[in-house]
C-alpha cells in the first residue's frame, strides 16, 4: 500500500461560477488534489499561464471546452490513488461533450461519441461487459484510472486548438509524477499506462519502465488497424494483479 491523502472532493458547483481568469489567481490547492497541486508545484507558471490563455479565448468570443469547473477535474482524484494511466490527445471539440476526463462525456450527451462506442465494443469483446448507454467514465476514475488528455482544453468546433498553447508541458509533468511516485515503503506503487495511438505513445519515454498497454487509437479513422482485438482491459488487470494490486472493475453502471 502507499500513502494516499484523503479523497479531494472540490465540488465542480464551487468553480462553476467562476471564470478561467479567476482561476488563474487561486492556489493551486483550490484547484487540484493537495498531492497534485505538490507534483505540479514546478509548473503552477505554465497552468496560470494556460487559465489566462483561455480567458482571452473566452473574451475574444470562443467558447472553450470543458468548462473551467471541468478543465482540471483529472487533478481532483489523489495522485496516490492512481493505478492506471489512459492519456487522450484533447478534449471533444462538441459544446456538451467535454468533461474533463479523456474520452467520457457527461451521462445525458447522446450519440456516444464513435471513438467511446469503440472502446466499449472492444470491452465487451475482451471481457464480455455490454456497452452503455451513456458514456460517464467517471466510475473508472472512482478507481484509480487517471483519464488525462495530452492537451486538456479546446475551441467549440476546433479539434487540436488548443495544442501548444502550453498544456503540453503540464501533462509531461503529470505523467512524469504518475511514474515516480515512491510508496511509504520506498518501493514503487502499482502502474499500468494505456496508450492509444502515436500521441498518447509519446509519453512512453517519461514512463521509467512502468508497465504499458499500448495499440492504435480507438478513433474510427484507426480502431480497425489494431486497436479491435487488442484485449487492453483484461491485459490491465492482469498486468496489476501481478503487481499486486486488485484488478478494476471495468463494468459502469447504467443510466438511471
Amino acid at each position: 500500500m502507499f500513502e494516499s491523502d484523503a479523497l479531494f472532493e472540490l465540488e465542480p458547483a464551487a468553480l462553476e461560477s467562476v471564470a478561467f481568469a479567476e482561476m488563474a489567481r487561486l492556489p493551486l490547492r483550490e484547484l487540484m488534489a493537495a498531492d497534485w497541486a505538490k507534483a505540479l508545484g514546478g509548473v503552477e507558471a505554465e497552468i496560470r499561464a494556460v487559465l489566462d490563455f483561455l480567458a482571452a479565448e473566452t473574451a475574444a468570443g470562443h467558447q472553450v471546452l470543458p468548462s473551467p469547473s471541468n478543465v482540471l477535474r483529472a487533478f481532483r482524484q489523489p495522485l496516490a490513488d492512481v493505478k492506471v494511466l489512459i492519456v487522450g490527445q484533447d478534449p471533444y471539440p462538441t459544446p456538451g461533450h467535454a468533461v474533463g476526463l479523456s474520452f467520457s462525456v457527461d451521462r445525458r450527451t447522446r450519440p456516444i461519441p464513435r471513438s467511446l462506442a469503440n472502446i466499449y465494443r472492444e470491452l465487451e469483446a475482451d471481457l464480455g461487459i455490454p456497452a452503455r448507454v451513456h458514456g460517464d467514465l467517471s466510475g473508472w476514475a472512482g478507481q484509480g484510472v487517471l483519464l488525462l488528455n495530452r492537451v486538456m482544453s479546446v475551441r467549440a468546433g476546433a479539434a487540436g486548438s488548443h495544442r501548444g498553447k502550453g498544456w503540453e508541458k503540464i501533462t509531461t509533468t503529470a505523467v512524469t509524477a504518475v511514474a515516480t511516485r515512491r510508496a511509504v515503503d520506498g518501493g514503487r506503487p502499482p502502474l499500468v499506462a494505456v496508450l492509444w495511438g502515436k500521441d498518447a505513445d509519446s509519453v512512453r519515454h517519461l514512463l521509467s519502465g512502468a508497465a504499458v498497454v499500448s495499440s492504435a487509437h480507438p478513433s474510427p479513422l484507426s480502431a480497425s488497424r489494431g486497436f479491435f482485438g487488442s484485449r487492453p482491459f483484461s491485459r490491465v488487470n492482469e498486468l496489476l494483479q501481478e503487481q499486486g494490486c486488485a484488478g478494476v472493475t471495468w463494468e459502469l453502471p447504467q443510466a438511471p
